[in-house]
């Protein structure tokens, strides 16, 4: 059999990088050095490399795919392998982006790892160092004592892993399942990044803890103690979980985790309406288990990257997230996040960047949970740039989304989507009232819920936990007053 030799090099610098390989060999079978690491997740099928391989195949055409996260364009070769002797081929990596010259840093914010890894410290190195994120945030959790791979580290940044450029935070998954609940999820899924000490209970309820563990307590409290540590707590999963309207209305959130860990067309529903509801609520995304996608947050600090800076630029609601393209919004020259005030009278005018290895074969323009404006490409662009004004005599929020027909080596459809920037005049939108609405009848099938199936110690449990939804569901009556 022959050997195929392969080193890989930043094309600029000429520097050894690792990246993740896929060799098709002449028979039509995915080839890998022994005891090689494997991506997981759907797609091609990878291994990664710390910049130089070598990997045997029998003798005829042999196709090379090398990626590194997605700021570096896929490099794609094929080279003859004879019978006997060796090839040495050297790859170089095209970086097509640069978003660290705009203060622009990419963070994966949801991460596990499941029982059968295997080798999760070598699995975290290749993914803090392949995938080109900043920051890469591991997440314990718990399920009845399943000896998940990632709980093994300690909460907090891991020093070992921590370069100017990149920190390691280990964080929290705290969870709620309930049967028979209106969401189908219990209370919920809530990120804890940023913490210093573990917040207990990790997980409640029968179907996650133990078999007589109460539904108790309910996310908010496990959210205050975050905050008290100085964390941040991100919503996962979509909004799903009957506690999402809750946490949202009384402040209890950091930023709304989108697509953790696929993109789904309807998944941004909820979101849309928390917003119409006049919440303020940054986006932001992961990968749940595994490296599964290339999901991505990309946000935007005032200075130099610093955790600290990172944690402050998505709490101020400046992100987009994205499986490859990138995308930036402006309202009346205001940055996402910002509020534009104004009279009814003015106008308002959304500025639009966006550049994309993939070609981007639609560009909308969302306010108020609406599309207002759509362009559309048929050959698809790699990068645009587009203004639409409109005229409102409310408050509101207005976003971007993306989508190219292209897809990822892990299958994933072309997509971003940006934070909000939201603008004020003093009367409240159209929308609200239906979204407050939606609100008010989930919370009520909640409190029923709680009433006839949640499972308590004490009455005053019980209490607490309809009172914190009462307070929740106020919030929205107040809405449609």
């Amino acid at each position: 059999m022959g050997i195929l030799h392969g080193t890989i090099v930043e094309e600029a610098t000429g520097e050894k990088l690792d990246a993740k390989v896929h060799v098709l060999n002449a028979m039509g079978n995915f080839s890998h050095p022994h005891n090689s690491l494997l991506k997981r997740g759907p797609g091609t099928q990878f291994f990664f490399s710390d910049g130089e391989f070598e990997v045997r195949g029998s003798r005829g055409r042999t196709d090379i795919l090398v990626e590194r996260g997605s700021e570096y364009e896929p490099y794609r070769t094929t080279v003859e392998l004879p019978e006997k002797g060796s090839v040495d081929i050297e790859i170089p990596l095209r970086r097509w982006y640069y978003p660290q010259e705009g203060h622009w840093y990419p963070g994966n914010t949801h991460i596990h790892y499941d029982e059968n890894e295997k080798q999760p410290d070598r699995r975290l190195g290749v993914d803090c160092s392949v995938e080109g994120y900043n920051v890469t945030c591991v997440s314990v959790l718990d399920r009845r004592q399943q000896p998940y791979a990632s709980n093994k580290y300690p909460i907090g940044v891991m020093n070992e892993f921590k370069t100017a450029h990149h920190v390691l935070d280990i964080g929290e998954e705290n969870r709620h399942y309930g049967d028979n609940s209106p969401w189908g999820f219990g209370y919920g899924h809530v990120m804890f990044l940023n913490i210093r000490n573990l917040v207990q209970p990790v997980s409640r309820g029968h179907t996650l803890s133990g078999q007589f563990d109460p539904d108790y307590p309910p996310l908010c409290f496990c959210c205050d103690e975050a905050r008290d540590q100085g964390g941040i707590v991100i919503w996962c999963h979509n909004g799903r979980g009957m506690e999402a309207p809750i946490a949202a209305a009384l402040g209890k959130l950091d930023a709304f985790n989108l697509f953790d860990p696929f993109w789904m067309d309807p998944e941004y529903d909820l979101w849309y309406k928390l917003l119409d509801c006049g919440l303020h609520l940054p986006v932001s995304t992961g990968t749940d288990w595994f490296v599964c996608s290339n999901n991505r947050v990309y946000v935007q600090t005032e200075n130099d990257f610093s955790y600290a800076s990172w944690i402050e630029g998505m709490k101020a609601g400046r992100t987009f997230i994205t499986n490859g393209p990138a995308v930036d919004l402006k309202l009346n020259e205001q940055p996402m996040g910002a509020t534009v005030e104004f009279s009814g009278d003015k106008a308002l005018e959304a500025q639009i960047t966006f550049s994309s290895y993939y070609p981007i074969e639609r560009a909308e323009l969302v306010v108020d949970g609406q599309v207002v404006q759509r362009w559309q490409w048929r050959e698809g662009r790699r990068e645009g740039e587009m203004r639409h004004g409109f005229n409102t005599e409310h408050d509101g929020w207005v976003a971007v989304r993306l989508w190219g027909d292209s897809r990822d080596s892990f299958d994933q459809a072309i997509y971003a989507h940006s934070s909000p920037v939201y603008f004020r005049c003093g009367r409240p939108s159209v929308q609200r009232q239906g979204s407050a609405r939606f609100f008010l009848d989930s919370i009520d099938e909640s409190l029923k819920w709680i009433d006839s199936y949640g499972r308590y110690n004490n009455d005053q449990q019980r209490e607490d936990v309809r009172e914190l939804f009462r307070r929740g569901r106020e919030e929205y009556a107040n809405m449609t007053d």
